[in-house]
């Protein structure tokens, strides 16, 4: 369904202002409409702090995420391949926070995982893990065909966003500009392009773990930790308790280490 449909922008602002939730389907044509280059820089700003400020339920992050891979490039990766990968967003105080899941992806890869971790460089986090690949020189700007050839044959690959979203161009000046975490942290997660079932990921925001889970269970993973450290860090960390979202075969269960 188009955006009209739905009541248009002046629609969908109206009752995000008013408190509301929207459907799967209006956020599917709401971000269409951003992604395909036909929103103001308004427009995306409204919707993006409007939907912050409320909340994003699994149900609009479902839609969300049905949108994003509708306008992803495809990528063929082995079924039992999985991402590891944080939100980011994490306290500002993490002035000098290392990119761990980055570093975990090599480490699982080592370990006879099939690894292929979708991220990008920073937007509010103080360090992206494109950032860190390139600076110990990888080549992240890759086409898919040559991805896919790393993971087949190495375990291990690197699907940089911005060559696998590249709708995402229409988001990246407002989202940059605003400066705070957005409901585009939780997609990246959300939106791999190889459509992975299994994950491991990283949430700063303890409040988001159990709709991250139930948005992974809505749109088909069978197996995902969602894991948050003590002190607000989208890591496991070694300084406190971490707590833990698990989904497995349907089910979601919540642990600590």
């Amino acid at each position: 369904m188009s955006l009209d449909e739905h009541g248009g922008w002046s629609g969908v602002l109206g009752r995000l202002t008013a408190g509301a939730d929207l459907s799967a389907a209006e956020c599917t044509a709401v971000l269409s409409e951003i992604l395909a280059g036909h929103a103001t820089d308004a427009q995306k700003a409204a919707f993006i702090v409007g939907l912050r400020l409320k909340g994003e339920t699994v149900e609009e992050l479902t839609g969300l995420q049905r949108a994003m891979i509708a306008a992803a490039e495809p990528l063929n990766v082995p079924d039992t391949t999985i991402d590891i990968v944080g939100v980011g967003g994490a306290p500002s105080r993490r002035t000098h926070a290392l990119n761990v899941s980055t570093m975990a992806a090599f480490v699982a890869a080592g370990a006879g995982a099939s690894v292929c971790k979708h991220g990008n460089r920073k937007a509010s986090s103080t360090s992206g893990s494109f950032d860190f690949l390139e600076a110990i020189g990888v080549d992240i700007e890759i086409s898919p065909e040559q991805l896919e050839v790393q993971v087949a044959e190495h375990g291990v690959g690197f699907a940089f966003a911005r060559t696998f979203h590249p709708a995402m161009r229409h988001v990246g000046p407002v989202r940059a500009e605003l400066g705070i975490p957005t409901v585009f942290n939780i997609l990246g997660p959300l939106s791999h392009p190889g459509k992975l079932t299994r994950q491991v990921i990283g949430a700063s925001d303890w409040t988001l773990a159990h709709r991250m889970a139930e948005t992974f269970r809505a749109t088909g993973s069978v197996r995902t930790l969602i894991v948050h450290g003590e002190g607000g860090l989208d890591e496991l960390t070694t300084t406190g308790p971490s707590r833990i979202v698990s989904l497995e075969a349907g089910e979601i269960t919540e642990i600590e280490v």
